[in-house]
């Protein structure tokens, strides 16, 4: 089991992954279409975009949460 400590690393690093898999997959179609290098073509945008979602979620994700939290009221 890996420590909580890391709980915020590992959310940002799977969600950053999902998310970037999704939109470079939706992207990669809607640019070039369905192919035989269609495949290839994702897993390379993918390959490059995912660090820099996972640092960016990992960075502002604190900051947006806060956001959040001012804009919504407590539960009762």
């Amino acid at each position: 089991m890996i420590s909580a400590r890391y709980a915020r690393a590992l959310f940002s690093l799977i969600m950053s992954g999902l998310m970037s898999c999704i939109v470079t997959g939706i992207a990669t179609v809607k640019a070039i279409g369905f192919g035989p290098s269609t495949l290839g073509d994702w897993m390379a945008s993918w390959a490059f975009c995912w660090p820099i979602a996972f640092t960016v979620i990992l960075l502002l994700g604190p900051s947006v949460q806060r956001l959040v939290n001012r804009m919504v009221s407590p539960q009762d």
